[in-house]
């Protein structure tokens, strides 16, 4: 039987690690973000898809840099922590 202290440490754990994944793409979001809007206030350009676009163009290209670091992060997390649990090591 799994014991709680077990439980919440994993999820502790499993939070930590889906903080650290989603930093670097969260990071690029914002910095896109915020030099877009102080473009748009700058030359009062109040265009929708000037937010979207560059925004979205910036995450793709940060997920595709950082696939591997995301990859192997999730993969040393079920190796540790959650494969040893389940067959109950």
């Amino acid at each position: 039987m799994l014991d709680e202290v077990v439980f919440f440490d994993t999820m502790r754990q499993g939070m930590w690690v889906a903080t650290i994944i989603s930093l670097p793409i969260l990071t690029v979001a914002l910095l896109a973000g915020l030099s877009v809007g102080l473009f748009q206030a700058l030359t009062s350009i109040q265009e929708l898809t000037l937010t979207f676009v560059p925004k979205l163009a910036a995450i793709i290209f940060v997920f595709w840099l950082s696939m591997g670091f995301m990859t192997k992060t999730l993969v040393a997390f079920f190796q540790d922590r959650l494969i040893p649990l389940i067959i109950g090591g």
